[in-house]
């Protein structure tokens, strides 16, 4: 594994770059939005096929790497549910706080697994994408539906939420050419490669420009709740799963990355579209974001 500092202070940089050029309308505000498009509609899903594609993984291993993580992620929501029986937050706050300790961000996740573990990192992490996606998807659109929605809620509407998910669907085809070893033409993989190159350095700016420092201030008690759950209990959690699985040590140290990551931007996008707490969700991704570069740092340095 390379130096934690040598590889953590680029990705941020550029999360910082991001956050910077928003700052300074650089090249124009409206041009983040319509990139961030761009990169979570092509460029990711060209990155995804391209690792996906090509994988060839222990099934066993496999299977468990990926329990691991769908089983953190209940056993956190459980524990939210219960703190949220305690404490009673408002229902439209606890959809946030929910987002916020189960979600993570899938630009930091592919940059540190690539950045710590090359090209059989960024396959192991297009896996466990394609199965940790829809799940956390059902668990924060159950939750909306609820807590807050109760009126909006179907199975054609869950269905299409995550089926229409670009990632979700690059993971397939990915996966799909891989189960039966199909290669595509030379000039294909080419034009996804070359796609591909352009999706890492363009997400993480988009996670910087989405970044909303001004807002971090209400309800502190829902934040902390939030931040403990993903930054704290997660890492806790995953870590004594794997160890139980006796998983390798690269799958166990991708899974500790995995738990250590800030929740995603698009939380703010699903909890403005299901009319959940946005200035909650905007503070809570912004300090994650903030201080998952420290846990980083001091859980991969053992």
């Amino acid at each position: 594994m390379p130096n934690i500092l040598s590889a953590l202070i680029p990705i941020f940089s550029l999360i910082l770059l991001g956050y910077f050029f928003k700052k300074i309308k650089f090249p124009a505000y409206e041009f983040w939005p319509l990139a961030d498009k761009l990169t979570y509609n092509v460029l990711m899903p060209a990155l995804l096929i391209s690792k996906l594609k090509d994988a060839n993984l222990n099934a066993k291993e496999s299977f468990y790497y990926i329990l691991s993580a769908l089983l953190m992620i209940f056993i956190v929501l459980l524990v939210m549910l219960v703190l949220n029986k305690i404490l009673k937050f408002n229902p439209k706050s606890f959809t946030s706080i929910v987002q916020g300790g189960i979600r993570f961000n899938t630009y930091v996740f592919l940059a540190l697994s690539a950045s710590f573990f090359s090209s059989k990192g960024l396959v192991l992490a297009a896996i466990l994408l394609t199965f940790v996606i829809p799940f956390n998807n059902i668990i924060c659109i159950s939750t909306f539906a609820i807590f807050v929605n109760e009126d909006r809620f179907s199975f054609i509407y869950l269905f299409k939420m995550i089926f229409k998910n670009p990632l979700i669907i690059a993971c397939i085809i990915g996966g799909t050419l891989a189960f039966f070893q199909i290669n595509l033409p030379v000039s294909i993989n080419k034009i996804i490669f070359t796609l591909s190159q352009a999706a890492l350095p363009m997400g993480l700016m988009s996670v910087g420009f989405g970044l909303v420092i001004k807002e971090m201030k209400a309800k502190k008690l829902e934040i902390f709740v939030s931040c403990f759950a993903k930054l704290f209990l997660s890492l806790i959690v995953i870590y004594l799963l794997g160890r139980y699985f006796s998983l390798d040590k690269t799958m166990l140290s991708l899974l500790i990355i995995f738990a250590s990551l800030p929740t995603a931007p698009s939380s703010f996008v699903l909890a403005r579209q299901e009319r959940g707490d946005v200035p909650l969700m905007s503070s809570i991704i912004t300090l994650e974001t903030i201080l998952s570069f420290f846990v980083l740092s001091f859980v991969l340095s053992f």
